[in-house]
């Protein structure tokens, strides 16, 4: 059975647009590309069509993969305050010296420069399931190595 895959509704907007484009204008012009090589002669000896037979490999491999991400795709919808959990917005302590708020998301839409960490991370996986006011110790790996942190959840959004 294939692993569900979490998206916000925007993410999967996002990917169903890029499935779309590649299905559309981007086969058109790998076609086109394809087209322009064999026009250069010998396919035996032919860089050119190599190169474009290996592009569009790629795209359908690509193509493959948002298909498969879609059809296995669950939209995180209702978001629960309670309890840690998936698109939950946490806000807490790490070591006493860290104040942090993280969206706790599916692996595609972890963006930790912009404060979304997915659930499968170190620190997502030792949130969830937490409430607020909640403080416990968790091994998270840093690199190499596994490092004991302190945590206290301050609130969930």
């Amino acid at each position: 059975m294939a692993e569900k895959v979490l998206l916000t509704a925007e993410s999967k907007a996002e990917l169903e647009k890029r499935l779309e484009d590649l299905k559309g204008r981007g086969r058109a012009e790998m076609a086109a590309k394809i087209e322009e090589a064999r026009s250069f002669g010998d396919l035996s000896e032919n860089a050119e069509y190599d190169l474009a037979r290996d592009e569009q490999a790629k795209m359908e491999r690509e193509i493959s993969d948002l298909e498969t991400m879609l059809h296995n795709a669950v939209v995180i919808e209702n978001v629960r305050t309670d309890s840690v959990g998936v698109g939950s917005t946490v806000s807490f302590a790490m070591d006493d010296k860290e104040y942090l708020e993280y969206q706790i998301v599916g692996s595609q839409d972890s963006d930790p420069v912009n404060k979304k960490i997915s659930n499968d991370s170190p620190i997502g996986k030792a949130l969830l399931s937490h409430k607020a006011g909640d403080e416990f110790r968790a091994e998270i790996k840093v690199g190499n190595h596994v490092t004991r942190r302190h945590f206290k959840i301050i609130a969930i959004h």
